[in-house]
């Protein structure tokens, strides 16, 4: 059923300090003299590259090996044919779980006393029981919703967590927003998008916002929405909204509902962008005249738990 296994890793912070400055000792000299703890990016390299090397030990032998960074994950084509292990924060599994096709993925946490693992309910030696299940189709899954947004020219973005739409700067994102029937002009810092396992993520930053505001203005606090994994509706919510001769703020947060999707229109002639999860990197142009479409995902992401 499997010929092969994708080990996806990450670099560490002293991966990225030396890449940065050439060398480990280069690295130390700058750490050091801006009066920060080299020592704790050196502990944090070595329990990740430990639990990288337990994990490959714990590969079943009849299997092909592809160890990949997660930077390269959207550069290859994945097929029935592959397994995914990821290594690394909840992040490397949401930027896994959208380019791999629904292929499961046993997310791995490398380091519990670091990360809390939200999404990664497996150890380094929980790894050979796991692929086990797999191999003897008993294992347990989770098929998390995807949100996806796809443009009129065909191009598609998939999200784990979020979708961002608005300027790829600090400057007012402008556009026209359609759900259900209505339809207004805004002006605001971009529109956030959530399934349920990103409900806990980004978007919780904006009810943190407003429930401090209700709070300061003598209202009574703002509950957070709470989705499941499998929740087939998203959430949306439009941040900062203007209102002005141009533009309103009626239609600023909302469900789209399953078999529904949210239309979002750009009015910028220039800086527009779309991207998910937080990988601005990975992202798609929303400029005047571009025509988003947003719903939930067919496809799934499907997570092996312990």
């Amino acid at each position: 059923m499997f010929e092969k296994v994708f080990v996806i890793t990450r670099k560490t912070r002293l991966a990225e300090l030396v890449e940065r400055f050439n060398t480990v000792g280069q690295a130390r000299f700058y750490i050091e003299h801006a009066g920060g703890d080299f020592g704790e990016y050196e502990r944090e390299d070595t329990v990740y590259r430990t639990a990288v090397e337990e994990t490959r030990r714990s590969l079943p032998s009849e299997l092909k090996v592809h160890a990949l960074d997660r930077s390269l994950v959207p550069t290859v084509l994945f097929t029935e044919k592959d397994l995914i292990v990821t290594l690394g924060q909840d992040g490397v599994v949401a930027n896994t779980a959208k380019y791999v096709k629904g292929q499961p993925i046993v997310a791995v946490n490398p380091d519990p006393e670091r990360f809390d693992g939200i999404l990664m309910p497996f150890l380094p030696t929980d790894v050979r029981g796991a692929i086990a299940a797999v191999l003897g189709g008993k294992e347990h899954m989770r098929e998390v919703t995807m949100a996806e947004a796809r443009l009129q020219d065909g191009q598609r973005i998939l999200a784990f967590n979020d979708l961002f739409i608005g300027a790829s700067s600090h400057i007012s994102a402008r556009y026209k927003i359609t759900l259900q029937g209505k339809t207004e002009y805004q002006s605001s810092s971009g529109i956030l998008v959530c399934t349920g396992a990103g409900s806990t993520g980004w978007i919780s930053s904006v009810f943190n916002m407003a429930g401090g505001l209700a709070t300061a203005m003598g209202g009574t606090p703002l509950e957070r929405i709470h989705m499941d994994w499998e929740d087939p509706r998203l959430f949306f919510v439009a941040r900062e909204p203007f209102i002005s001769r141009h533009s309103t703020a009626d239609l600023v947060t909302g469900w789209i509902g399953n078999g529904e999707e949210l239309l979002v229109e750009s009015t910028m002639p220039s800086g527009g962008c779309v991207f998910s999860d937080g990988i601005e990197a990975d992202s798609v142009e929303f400029n005047s005249g571009a025509i988003l479409h947003v719903q939930r995902s067919a496809e799934k992401a499907r997570l092996v738990i312990a």
